[in-house]
């Protein structure tokens, strides 16, 4: 019988639940990008390491689990399962399965080397790829799913201590103590309850293998626990000393992402991968009128439109060419240039980034566009990655990223990781703004030095409370009519 479908998940700031793996064997995982990603986010500031949660099946380490990252409330969990990295079965080990013959309980049933390798690069804030295991057909599914670094990393599974190397990578070791007879009983209602299974062939699962696994394998591993939970998610008292723990590991790293990026590159000249468009009269004029806090809102909405077509024309200068002839209506020649072959995509950071994308169509014909959805947590100050739509097959293009303002560049910083964990080469990313600080150039092109910034605008403060001096003001509600404050910050548009 084995493992059944597995369910596993991390927790963003607004409850919504993604990440990857299972827990106690109970539904295939899905994962959902969100965090860091190439390198450790917050930049130089890498997430707590894991937490690593034991026990025996059905011990109910999904619900501690669980219980933990409810209690934590912390911008973002990655909860991580062994069901997850079962290795993929042959015909022979399928037909064991299918009459409960074979041992899932078993280090072997499981690829520890995948497994370290995925929680190694989890830890070090890259994005990973995790298996998606089907236990009907013990197998791996086709599409693997993406999972972005965290704050805080809980991993859980029956043999979370069996493997030397998994146990160098877990910083807090928990076992999850519950008497043999209920685990019996829980496994019993589960496979019978919603998987169908028939009292005899549990019965016997449990008593060749389960029993003698945790034996073996498992319970002799509560040495090396730093804590032990009797009775699982009931006991209260344990998970408050978990949560204690974990967030005191937090403030010892509580320097914020905008802090730091705030005291980054005082004094130093801006990066040569930035491009402003030259300061016409016509362009000063319209930032003028944009700028002035009693611009209505049409002429807001004119001016800031013109700019941005002004912006993107100037983007596209950037883009590589190629030399053509061709052949004009009075029969001569004429030497010209051309984009050649490569396809060229929007990507617009939401809600003000989209306020952009209307310029972008008019110039490039038959474009695709994405959106990413990036908002600041008003308690941490630290950019959290909400939504994320990207067209197929974007590795290959050149990728106009676009957002209205840019002060610190944690939103515009976490965006172009995303894109590049989507294999989008990093020279071929355009970051467009029509307005940036200092500060934020200055984060965005030392965090990606092959990223080209463009914008129309560069001013040279930021408040302390991340406002772009003199500003435009938050951009997404003058734009739309919105009436402030707005729970959407730097990715909206907001000078914050």
């Amino acid at each position: 019988m084995g493992p059944g479908p597995g369910k596993g998940w991390g927790r963003r700031r607004d409850g919504a639940r993604s990440g990857a793996g299972t827990g106690e064997g109970t539904g295939a995982g899905t994962a959902a990008g969100a965090g860091a990603m190439t390198e450790p986010w917050p930049p130089r500031c890498p997430p707590c390491s894991p937490a690593g949660l034991c026990g025996g099946s059905a011990s109910g380490k999904t619900t501690v689990a669980t219980r933990i990252i409810e209690a934590l409330d912390v911008p973002w969990v990655v909860l991580l399962s062994m069901d997850s990295f079962y290795k993929v079965l042959d015909e022979g080990q399928q037909a064991l399965a299918a009459r409960s013959d074979y041992n899932f309980d078993h280090p072997d049933a499981f690829d520890f080397e995948l497994l370290v390798s995925v929680l190694r690069k989890l830890k070090k804030g890259k994005s990973v790829k995790v298996p998606v295991y089907d236990f009907t057909t013990h197998s791996r599914r086709r599409e693997w799913k993406t999972v972005y670094g965290a704050n805080v990393i809980v991993f859980e599974g029956i043999l979370a201590f069996a493997n030397k190397e998994l146990l160098k990578l877990l910083d807090m070791k928990v076992f999850v103590d519950t008497d043999s007879d209920i685990r019996l009983v829980r496994r019993l209602q589960r496979d019978i309850m919603e998987r169908g299974r028939d009292i005899v062939g549990v019965i016997k699962q449990y008593n060749k293998f389960v029993k003698p696994a945790f034996e073996q394998y498992i319970e002799p591993t509560v040495q090396v626990a730093d804590i032990v939970v009797p009775r699982g998610g009931e006991n209260s008292v344990a998970l408050d000393l978990i949560v204690q723990h974990v967030h005191s590991q937090l403030e010892k790293r509580e320097i914020t992402v905008r802090a730091a990026l705030a005291s980054a590159h005082q004094g130093q000249p801006l990066p040569k991968t930035l491009s402003v468009l030259e300061n016409t009269p016509q362009v000063r004029g319209m930032h003028t009128i944009i700028r002035n806090k009693d611009t209505t809102r049409d002429e807001f909405i004119f001016y800031s439109k013109r700019l941005m077509r002004l912006l993107i024309e100037h983007a596209l200068s950037f883009l590589p060419l190629k030399s053509v002839t061709v052949e004009t209506p009075q029969g001569t020649t004429y030497e010209g240039k051309r984009f050649h072959r490569q396809r060229i995509t929007g990507v617009s950071i939401l809600r003000a980034g989209e306020t952009m994308e209307q310029a972008l169509t008019a110039v490039c014909k038959d474009i695709r566009l994405g959106k990413i959805l990036i908002q600041t947590n008003h308690d941490t100050g630290e950019p959290e990655l909400h939504y994320l739509r990207l067209p197929k097959e974007i590795s290959e293009d050149y990728v106009i990223l676009m957002d209205s303002t840019v002060s610190t560049g944690a939103a515009a910083m976490m965006a172009v990781r995303v894109l590049l964990d989507h294999d989008v080469q990093e020279e071929r990313i355009f970051l467009l703004s029509l307005l940036m600080a200092e500060m934020g150039v200055h984060s965005v092109a030392y965090a990606f030095p092959r990223v080209r910034i463009i914008t129309t605008a560069v001013d040279k403060r930021v408040n302390e409370e991340f406002h772009i001096i003199p500003g435009i003001g938050n951009f997404g509600d003058r734009y739309f009519g919105t009436d402030g404050p707005s729970a959407w910050c730097e990715s909206d548009g907001t000078d914050c």
